[in-house]
């Protein structure tokens, strides 16, 4: 972890490489010690993650941070808004300055902040829409860290990887009541269990059960396995949030089981106002993601 830690700091390495005396072969990117030390914030906890479309202005979203302690000291944190994700920052919007006050630090935003941030009225951020929010520390040597100077590229460094726990953003949805009527034709959008690709098309169903739908005609796709028990999604009626608990769902060349990747088997969410359906699963314990609109 010390190691990313003094990766970080590109801006700092300059000084090292010109501050260090002349040596045959020396080659100063050989040594993690010879980078300038940076810092990054782990999650606490989540505070809330999702706005309330019926009270949308004053409906509040945020996380729970803590320094990592062996960085340099955070002075602030700036927060940023984008619709869906992008590390490109000329879509980043400037929502506000938090100032780090120790752990457990509280970085928070209301509805009235992000349409403001995002130059648009209050009513045009519809149910539905997902919002992620970046941050960027500010310490206090001046220096500044994002999710664009980590050298992480997804592949299970410290943004991606579990281990270090580090918060660089978090994703908020604006939340509408789950009414069902979600049975019908949906395009997949994202799967990346990939039964299926972009764009093809597959069958949801309601039920069986009140606040429940069916992915058994998703989940497994025929042509490459068979039912065993239908995949069914638990939907909370309030917000839209969806569970899916452990089911032995699809015989392939083995049987496979799916389950929510959240705490408490948490999925994402299913929005009937919207036909958006938008689930991470773990599958024998690997997580994937699917997206369904519907038609």
């Amino acid at each position: 972890m010390k190691k990313i830690l003094y990766i970080l700091s590109v801006a700092t390495l300059v000084t090292v490489i010109y501050s260090c005396k002349k040596k045959e072969n020396l080659n100063v990117f050989s040594d993690y010690k010879n980078l300038g030390l940076g810092t990054y914030m782990t999650l606490d906890k989540n505070i809330n993650l999702n706005l309330d479309f019926s009270n949308l202005a004053a409906s509040t979203v945020g996380i729970q941070v803590t320094q990592y302690p062996n960085g340099q000291a955070i002075d602030h944190i700036d927060l940023f808004a984008t619709v869906n994700a992008s590390y490109d920052t000329t879509q980043w919007h400037f929502v506000k300055t938090v100032s780090y006050t120790g752990p457990g630090t509280q970085l928070t935003v209301t509805g009235a902040e992000l349409a403001t941030a995002l130059g648009v009225s209050i009513g045009s951020l519809q149910p539905g829409t997902s919002y992620t929010f970046y941050t960027r520390i500010i310490t206090k040597e001046g220096y500044s860290f994002d999710v664009n100077t980590t050298g992480d590229n997804g592949g299970g460094g410290l943004v991606t990887g579990a281990y270090y726990n580090s918060v660089f953003s978090f994703t908020a949805y604006i939340v509408c009541p789950f009414t069902g009527n979600m049975t019908g034709t949906y395009e997949v959008l994202r799967d990346d269990w990939e039964d299926w690709s972009p764009g093809d098309l597959v069958q949801v169903t309601d039920g069986p059960g009140a606040n429940q739908i069916n992915l058994s005609q998703v989940y497994p796709n025929t042509a490459y396995g068979t039912v065993i028990n239908p995949l069914i999604v638990n939907i909370d009626p309030a917000t839209g949030t969806a569970k899916i608990p452990a089911t032995l769902f699809g015989q392939y060349s083995n049987a496979y089981t799916a389950e929510g990747a959240g705490d408490g088997d948490v999925a994402g969410y299913v929005f009937s106002c919207t036909g958006y359906i938008t689930l991470n699963i773990n599958i024998d314990g690997d997580p994937y993601r699917l997206i369904l609109q519907k038609q």
